[in-house]
């Protein structure tokens, strides 16, 4: 039973760490989130008092396509091991990795179709985040019907 119970835990921490690994790297693909990255990184270090001039960032823009196609191919076997197994992951996030990987498509050929893109894959991301929130305001509405919660 032990050995079930360990190739078990070893096959999500496997699962999770695909999952996980695919979601960070797609968005390195897209160039507003490296460009927010770098303004985040450049007004944390203004705080500290470090003055940074330009984009630390800036080369990683060079490596954007490896970048994205690291995370789609990340995103391969994970979508296999979710469906051998779906107890394993959420499906909300394999949803959310998904819409990543597609708005963040940064191939120069593909840029005319780069607002379907978005579209497409800001649905998945919006459709995921309410899936993941609907519940919590169903379970509060429940409460409040019940009485459970005092409104002020």
């Amino acid at each position: 039973m032990k050995r079930k119970n360990s190739s078990k835990a070893h096959k999500e921490k496997f699962l999770s760490m695909f999952s996980g690994l695919s979601g960070s790297l797609s968005f390195l693909g897209g160039w507003q989130v490296c460009h927010n990255l770098c303004l985040g990184i450049i007004a944390l270090l203004s705080v500290v008092g470090i003055a940074v001039v330009g984009m630390p960032f800036l080369f990683l823009t060079q490596y954007a396509v490896y970048f994205w196609s690291l995370a789609a191919l990340l995103l391969v076997p994970t979508l296999i091991l979710y469906w051998k197994n779906r107890k394993c992951i959420s499906a909300n996030l394999i949803l959310f990795n998904i819409g990543i990987v597609i708005a963040s498509v940064p191939f120069a050929q593909l840029q005319a179709y780069q607002v379907a893109f978005w579209l497409v894959g800001g649905v998945l991301i919006a459709s995921s985040v309410w899936m993941f929130v609907k519940p919590k305001f169903q379970k509060n509405n429940k409460n409040l019907a019940s009485g459970a919660i005092s409104a002020p």
